[in-house]
């Protein structure tokens, strides 16, 4: 055995010990899989990175018409509503790119978790970090944006990556409850296009949080998703724009749930994924 070779020790539920150090162990393949990622989906497609310019813009443009235009909802504050809407939909396309991705990640790397040994984490944890390539293209156009509509931010703008990391933390624990769901169940992958549409209009992305009437606010806020796009809203917009803040550590504890639930419950699920896969 040569002098840089590592010693792997074949030890009885190993896995199940030294599970979170076999992470950062693994944190190789983590870097490959999501660089894997990230140049399928932008090489093998026709129209590559326009995409990911394209359909953030036609969305908002689409919800600003029908809903700011045609609904003539209320905007926050000063704040043009194309912006309004803008900075709703950064989170929002995050978390459902993460959800439709993660909910199929397993299956679709099906070969190597048959094969070999990691920790099964790493797959759905690196699709939802290259989604966050598509997030900086659509946070670029936001910038744009707000310079043809000469809007400056404020200095609150300054604690927009807290709210990146609370948008990424929902995604996960979501996307992990989902993903062991659609391995053991897979009528679950028609269910995941259902829940993002749905979510959709049940989350503040086309309109502002505000309109929605007091008495039903705090319940309002048990969608996790209403958290992260006020707080987005409340760190792009400045001015006026307010936070509901019972709602707003409402909707964090249910991600902290949804955190350690989706973990609890993939860890309890990921025995199993080879044979049921």
């Amino acid at each position: 055995m040569g002098k840089n070779s590592e010693l792997i020790v074949l030890e009885a539920g190993r896995s199940a010990h030294h599970y979170w150090r076999d992470i950062w162990r693994y944190r190789e393949l983590f870097y490959v899989l999501s660089w894997r990622d990230i140049t399928v989906r932008y090489k093998q497609t026709v129209i590559g990175i326009a995409w990911a310019v394209i359909r953030p813009i036609l969305t908002m443009v689409v919800l600003t018409v029908i809903f700011g235009k045609v609904a003539k909802l209320p905007t926050e504050g000063d704040a043009p509503y194309a912006i309004m809407v803008y900075a709703a939909m950064l989170p929002w396309q995050f978390f459902a790119s993460s959800l439709a991705g993660s909910s199929n990640s397993l299956i679709g790397n099906a070969n190597l978790i048959t094969k070999v040994y990691f920790p099964r984490l790493i797959i759905p944890a690196s699709t939802i970090v290259t989604n966050l390539v598509d997030f900086i293209i659509s946070f670029v156009i936001l910038l744009a944006l707000m310079a043809y509509y000469h809007y400056l931010p404020s200095p609150r703008f300054l604690v927009l990556p807290a709210f990146v990391l609370i948008a990424f933390l929902t995604s996960f624990g979501v996307g992990l409850l989902l993903t062991s769901l659609t391995v053991k169940f897979r009528d679950f992958g028609i269910i995941v296009p259902f829940i993002v549409q749905f979510g959709l209009y049940v989350s503040p992305v086309a309109y502002s949080s505000t309109i929605i009437p007091a008495k039903y606010r705090l319940l309002y806020s048990l969608n996790p998703m209403v958290g992260v796009i006020d707080g987005f809203r409340w760190a792009i917009l400045g001015g006026e724009s307010l936070i509901y803040w019972p709602g707003f550590l409402l909707s964090i504890s249910i991600t902290g749930l949804f955190m350690v639930v989706g973990i609890l419950f993939f860890r309890k699920t990921e025995r199993s994924f080879a044979d049921i896969i």
